[in-house]
């Protein structure tokens, strides 16, 4: 076939494969009186690595900066992330973590060593952030520290020392030291990983080699706490992306030994690590692209779900999604090892249907951590000096947070497949519902069609409905984004597409749109 005849061919599919998509409707039946498992809060949870500008310049910018500060910390900062509701909070790394030595972080602040951070940049640190400054600011916003200790370069006694200088109340050399360093109660550490991507970074280790290092870690990290419910939760180092022989190994080694099991996976929009694609300089292909790859999470979920079912049928062994998120091209004339990257509303989009898979997932998924908080990759917040500005990321990230330890209420959903030509399949529309602790009924839509709006026809079985209030986060283009210039040009507005007749809710979903009601 000539190449014009081809193209027109090709338009012609897709026109019709998009009158088709048009004519279906999507039709979604909520059944609030079915309830199902409790959506852990801590799906929401964050990552802070000292790479880049998370920490220094984004976190802590010390206490003698001319940026307002309290105590060394970012007061912009501060008040951003306790209106974003952060449950839990994953620190020092990544792949720093594995290179940290915690003494190195404690103590007078002008007598700790410096360090070379040999995998973000090869910058030296001061170590003014540590231990305390960590814990502290987790104590100050009400956030469940999440402490990755260091398995690849670390020794056993070093962690089991950190997790008595943090945790134990007795009089001990360890809780001792932390007294003299101006702390005398214990933290509340609950959550432990037992080192980080043991496949790569965290020491090239094999399934095998890991799985009897984490038994013999796991042995000399002891509890202190004086409550049960605060005893350490100990997360084994799981696998990347669809790595299914690394989890079949570790539960079938020690499955009975953790409380939980890791799993990492990045967006890549070019789906090449060395050239990965712009953060905003993108068209409506890319954006579909970008969407199906992130759409993988599914399968990734739900197959390592099967795998752990099998050695853990009572599902005690909780998932943890503790690295994820899109990540592009470095911002140009930044450091490419900073990984500073621009945010847009496609990515708002693509951590909406993140955030639902994971919610479909309650039953087994009880953690997940966004890569990373502020400047770096998908993150919540970009700074400049004093200057911060909330991403679209951010918004969804708040407005989605009605479901953090809300019961989750089924959805049957039928909606259209995306004329997109993409590896996964895109629907047109991606749906969740909980129930909080007040009774409220909240309902949460993504409509990933970036030219067209959709019409939702919603039935409730099981609760009287009134007519519902909510917000939406939409733009006229998928590369739109925040700038330090234009801060809101991304932003929540009141929704007011949404009619109800009965038990019969309608529902005008824009186009790129994340809405979040409640019913």
């Amino acid at each position: 076939m000539p190449p014009t005849l081809a193209r027109l061919s090709a338009a012609l599919v897709l026109l019709a494969t998009s009158a088709l998509a048009a004519a279906t409707p999507t039709v979604l039946t909520l059944s609030a009186d079915k309830p199902g498992p409790v959506i852990n809060r801590n799906i929401y949870g964050q990552f802070s690595e000292h790479l880049g500008r998370c920490i220094y310049d984004g976190i802590w910018v010390g206490k003698d900066s001319p940026i307002p500060n309290t105590n060394g910390y970012s007061n912009e900062v501060l008040a951003a992330l306790r209106d974003l509701h952060v449950p839990l909070l994953r620190w020092p790394g990544g792949c720093f973590a594995d290179d940290y030595h915690w003494r190195d972080g404690i103590g007078p602040m002008d007598k700790r060593p410096s360090l070379y951070n040999a995998n973000w940049g090869g910058v030296v640190e001061n170590n003014h952030f540590g231990t305390h400054e960590f814990l502290d600011l987790c104590e100050m916003l009400g956030i469940e520290p999440y402490v990755c200790v260091n398995v690849g370069s670390g020794t056993v006694q070093e962690a089991k020392e950190w997790v008595e200088y943090m945790t134990s109340d007795a009089t001990s050399p360890m809780a001792n030291l932390r007294r003299a360093n101006g702390r005398d109660k214990p933290w509340k550490v609950h959550f432990l990983a037992i080192g980080n991507e043991a496949w790569g970074c965290g020491g090239s280790m094999t399934p095998e080699f890991y799985a009897d290092n984490f038994r013999r870690y796991n042995t000399y990290i002891r509890n202190y706490a004086a409550r049960p419910e605060d005893a350490v939760y100990r997360v084994a180092c799981g696998a990347s992306g669809n790595d299914y022989q690394w989890t079949e190994t570790l539960m079938k080694r020690v499955g009975q030994q953790m409380n939980g099991i890791s799993l990492h996976s990045y967006t890549i929009p070019s789906g090449q690590w060395k050239t990965k694609g712009s953060a905003t300089e993108f068209g409506i292909p890319q954006y579909y692209e970008t969407l199906s790859q992130t759409l993988q999470m599914e399968e990734y979920v739900t197959r390592h779900s099967a795998i752990m079912d099998k050695y853990d049928p009572a599902k005690k062994v909780g998932l943890c999604v503790d690295e994820w998120g899109i990540w592009t091209d470095v911002e140009k004339g930044t450091n490419p090892a900073f990984l500073y990257q621009q945010n847009s509303m496609r990515d708002a989009i693509l951590a909406a249907l993140n955030l639902h898979i994971f919610q479909e997932h309650a039953d087994r998924v009880v953690m997940a951590n966004i890569a990373q908080m502020v400047n770096v990759l998908q993150a919540m917040l970009l700074t400049d000096k004093a200057k911060v500005v909330r991403t679209p990321t951010y918004h969804v990230f708040e407005m989605l947070s009605v479901h953090q330890g809300a019961t989750a209420l089924p959805v049957a959903l039928s909606t259209p497949y995306l004329p997109a030509q993409t590896d996964v399949k895109i629907p047109n529309v991606s749906a969740s519902a909980s129930r909080d602790s007040a009774g409220r009924i909240h309902l949460s839509l993504v409509n990933t069609d970036a030219e067209h709006p959709v019409e939702v026809s919603c039935t409730v079985q099981g609760a009287a409905l009134r007519q519902p209030t909510g917000r939406v986060l939409t733009a006229d283009a998928v590369n739109a984004h925040n700038t330090f210039e234009a801060p809101d040009a991304v932003s929540p507005k009141a929704f007011s597409g949404a009619t109800v007749s009965g038990n019969l809710l309608k529902i005008e979903l824009p186009a790129m749109s994340v809405v979040v009601l409640e019913l």
